[in-house]
């Protein structure tokens, strides 16, 4: 047994066997062991009752209360034959011996509170840790995923604006690096005339395991297998790949890698593979993350080289007429001209594809029969800036009316063609971007339901924190406060520690409370947006000391639910760069209710910045706040203006349509 093992049981034993001898010794033939003068003004025996405590007390510390009634049992045993047979005074004997007990027992129920205190108060405090970590889980769960939600809308902007071919390789690597959080991004684009893998982008890795992995043949390896299966593949651990054998993958020490292809309507172009140096899982989420970006990527490489590739045409159509029409006949994209008045003259082939129409049947009718009101105005307007030779942004989305009656969403590029100097007729040159339109909008849906789906997180996160966690940890604090208040002898250390623990509850929940109202303001819902500002107005007054004003302009009323929502974290991200870097005294938020619009503005006079380039660069330098806020504005069909100079201030602006 156990307890026959532990030193203190037999040190215990020795006592009772030390006391017992004292108790017995003349019956036992020892006499004048201690004199008159040791008794303490007791009786010899008395005293020797008395010792009988040490025994009893020291279980009672050692085994608790149980391993104290034991021992006090033992003691009985012993002290009640001499107390019933051989004292002269039986009666004071026993009185002594159930005092002793007596004693003894009441010490160890002491001993035993105390235990049963102290177990009170430990078990608080791992409640309090384990409260302290869920909220901890839960907030690095919220900045995870505003962060992805962040670099997706990131990766949405330049999508959409981003027709440089080199620029976009090296932005989409390092955006799906950040996106996956990983320590190596490679991007292959197959070379259509050697059927091989070229590496166009890379992060992560060296200059020499670039060229290593660099031409790798369709089929060769892992890289080689997606680009001719179609299919994500995920390496677990690369040592154990007989595919992944080179040197290269050794001194780079990767250990897993997740490769997707690129594909771009169901035609491989190319790989993305992302890797780490330590272990990690990929997920189903992360592998159908990557490959919906990837899509997306192999979309926007398409336009971009598509945009490449009219580039290089107009640049040649300059070069020779004979060029010229051997490129028109046989262009992939639509190619056709017409005279002032919109009759066309010539047409390729792959305006027949475009429009239905044959390329006799083109050549005899005028741009207007495809034309809905809508793009003859657009046409005009742009005839209009030719003439006058004004800049015009090319390619421009134009739509056309197609034989069947459907509607084709074009990238057009068009020029004035002059002769003897003189203007004679308009050339476009078109591709049909209905189908990257249509991915496009899915990708902003898909963003749409992400936005949606964090907020919805948030909201049942925030409730969690209100009517769980921070019930919990209310609770905990009564708790703490009626246990020093019921028990009113409790020594001061211990006094102080509770009454310690019990601001340290006090506190984490005014955090709880306060990363609650973060999360998603309870007011937003219940009351609006104005109502949520005001509440916004006020926290930037009380925690930073900020001077801050709320004006509202026409006839308040309340908004869509989701407008609101967008619209507040336009707002809120907005003073949160305020706090974080404005360095400003002031701020003015300014709301105009308008005629089938609102208008919003967060002005500030801080420190201001220099702001370079347009908003869609916004993503590549570093700022994703403000591109998340533009994106949101976006989603909403609305538009961000940011207006701002060092030492000047800052101001954003918010237009969306209701």
């Amino acid at each position: 047994m156990k307890i026959v093992r532990n030193p203190h049981f037999w040190l215990i034993l020795i006592l009772l066997g030390i006391c017992s001898i004292l108790h017995y010794t003349e019956q036992i033939g020892i006499t004048g062991t201690l004199p008159p003068s040791f008794h303490f003004g007791l009786s010899r025996h008395a005293l020797d009752r008395i010792l009988f405590l040490l025994p009893i007390i020291y279980s009672g510390f050692v085994f608790g209360l149980v391993g104290g009634l034991a021992t006090c049992f033992a003691a009985l045993l012993v002290m009640l034959p001499r107390a019933i047979l051989i004292s002269p005074v039986p009666l004071d004997a026993l009185l002594e011996t159930s005092s002793i007990l007596v004693i003894g027992t009441l010490v160890c129920l002491w001993v035993w509170t105390r235990a049963k205190e102290g177990a009170k108060t430990q078990a608080a405090l791992a409640e309090l840790q384990s409260a302290h970590k869920i909220l901890q889980h839960w907030a690095q769960l919220a900045r995870s995923d505003e962060r992805r939600l962040n670099i997706l809308n990131a990766i949405s902007s330049m999508l959409c604006g981003s027709l440089e071919l080199e620029g976009l390789f090296r932005k989409s690597t390092h955006m799906v690096s950040e996106l996956m959080e990983v320590e190596v991004t490679l991007m292959f684009y197959i070379d259509e005339e050697t059927q091989e893998l070229r590496l166009v982008a890379y992060e992560g890795v060296s200059d020499e395991f670039a060229r290593a992995v660099d031409r790798i043949k369709i089929g060769e390896g892992i890289y080689g297998e997606v680009a001719k299966t179609g299919q994500p593949m995920v390496v677990e651990d690369v040592s154990h790949d007989s595919r992944l054998t080179r040197p290269e993958f050794q001194k780079m020490q990767i250990r897993v890698q997740l490769v997707v292809p690129l594909l771009f309507r169901q035609h491989v172009s190319g790989t993305i593979c992302v890797a780490m140096r330590r272990p990690r899982q990929f997920t189903s989420d992360d592998i159908h993350l990557l490959t919906a970006v990837s899509t997306q990527i192999a979309t926007a490489i398409e336009s971009a080289r598509l945009y490449e590739k009219e580039r290089l045409v107009a640049q040649k159509l300059a070069v020779s007429e004979r060029n010229y029409r051997r490129l028109f006949e046989n262009a992939s994209d639509a190619i056709w001209t017409h005279d002032l008045v919109g009759n066309i003259i010539a047409a390729n082939k792959a305006s027949e594809e475009l429009t239905g129409y044959s390329v006799e049947e083109l050549t005899k009718m005028n741009a207007r029969d495809f034309l809905s009101d809508e793009s003859l105005a657009l046409a005009g307007h742009l005839r209009r800036k030719l003439f006058q030779k004004e800049t015009v942004e090319q390619p421009y989305e134009q739509r056309l009316i197609k034989k069947d009656g459907t509607e084709a969403i074009l990238m057009v590029a068009t020029s004035l063609v002059t002769e003897n100097g003189k203007p004679s007729g308009f050339q476009h040159i078109a591709r049909d971007v209905t189908k990257e339109r249509w991915m496009q909008d899915n990708l902003r849906h898909y963003l749409q339901q992400i936005t949606r789906a964090q907020e919805e997180e948030r909201k049942r996160i925030a409730r969690d924190l209100h009517d769980d966690t921070a019930q919990a940890l209310y609770a905990l604090t009564r708790r703490v406060d009626n246990f020093v208040r019921s028990n009113s002898n409790l020594p001061v250390d211990n006094a102080a520690f509770l009454k310690d623990l019990g601001e340290q509850i006090s506190k984490v929940l005014q955090g709880v409370r306060r990363f609650s109202q973060d999360l998603r303001p309870s007011i937003l819902d219940d009351l609006g947006l104005l109502a949520t500002l005001r509440w916004l107005v006020g926290e930037l007054k009380e925690r930073c000391g900020i001077e801050a004003e709320l004006r509202v302009l026409g006839v308040e009323r309340r908004l869509a639910p989701h407008v609101e929502l967008m619209l507040f974290r336009i707002v809120q991200e907005a003073l949160r760069n305020i706090e974080r870097h404005a360095e400003a005294s002031r701020v003015k938020i300014e709301t105009n209710f308008g005629e089938g619009e609102i208008r919003v503005s967060v002005s500030d006079n801080g420190k201001g910045f220099k702001l370079s380039g347009d908003l869609g660069d916004l993503p590549r330098i570093g700022r994703l706040g403000l591109a998340g806020m533009e994106e949101r504005a976006r989603l909403l069909g609305g538009r961000l203006r940011i207006q701002t100079e060092p030492d000047k201030g800052t101001t954003v602006m918010i237009e969306v349509p209701i």
